[in-house]
């Protein structure tokens, strides 16, 4: 787990072991459930906990705020970030309810006390947000109807939705009509993976 300090040389020891140890338990539950891709798993470090820490190259969420991620699965990109900011609070939804068990129980096993998980959709919550993450569940435009009336009126500087995705984004984002700035990930990390990887903000209007 090297590679997180490499591109995070801020993080603390506890953070430190905390992200070593989501790796491990990663791989661990993987073996019962496939929470993230098989011919992924040797790759968690770069592909799936880096990944999910390249939103925090383009935000520093504010302590005490919310974050919500929307079909988190095994909990990506919001366990990594609730490592990276333990003075924010995280709510993890996804509609899979043996995903959301592995959550909760890797949120437990690391004591992260600002994360809950919960089995439900983005369209059933009434809480509101601060911040809303994701990680390539759908269209950006059809992403975007499930999540637009769960920001809240906030202060927190540059509040909206950080949603990673990948490839050419330019028909998705016309077609969303949504304003959007685009962080391209290979700007923050030099693996071959993120050459295409990127973060699109879509502020809210709250």
């Amino acid at each position: 787990m090297d590679i997180i300090k490499k591109y995070f040389p801020e993080i603390t020891g506890q953070q430190q072991e905390k992200f070593a140890r989501l790796n491990e338990l990663y791989k661990e539950w993987n073996a019962k459930i496939n929470v993230v891709s098989r011919k992924d798993i040797d790759e968690l470090p770069t592909r799936h906990i880096l990944h999910s820490l390249g939103i925090a190259k383009v935000i520093q969420f504010q302590a005490n705020t919310h974050v919500l991620d929307v079909g988190t699965g095994g909990g990506l990109p919001g366990l990594p970030l609730a490592i990276m900011f333990p003075e924010v609070k995280f709510h993890l939804v996804d509609s899979i309810g043996k995903k959301i068990h592995v959550v909760q129980s890797i949120a437990d096993e690391l004591k992260l006390h600002n994360v809950t998980a919960q089995q439900t959709r983005a369209e059933q919550l009434h809480d509101r947000y601060d911040y809303i993450v994701s990680r390539a569940v759908a269209r950006l435009a059809e992403f975007y109807q499930w999540i637009q009336f769960r920001f809240k009126e906030t202060d927190a500087p540059n509040h909206g939705l950080y949603y990673l995705k990948g490839g050419d984004l330019t028909e998705e984002i016309t077609e969303s009509g949504l304003v959007t700035e685009l962080f391209d990930l290979k700007n923050y990390f030099e693996e071959e993976f993120f050459d295409t990887k990127k973060v699109v903000f879509v502020p809210s209007v709250g």
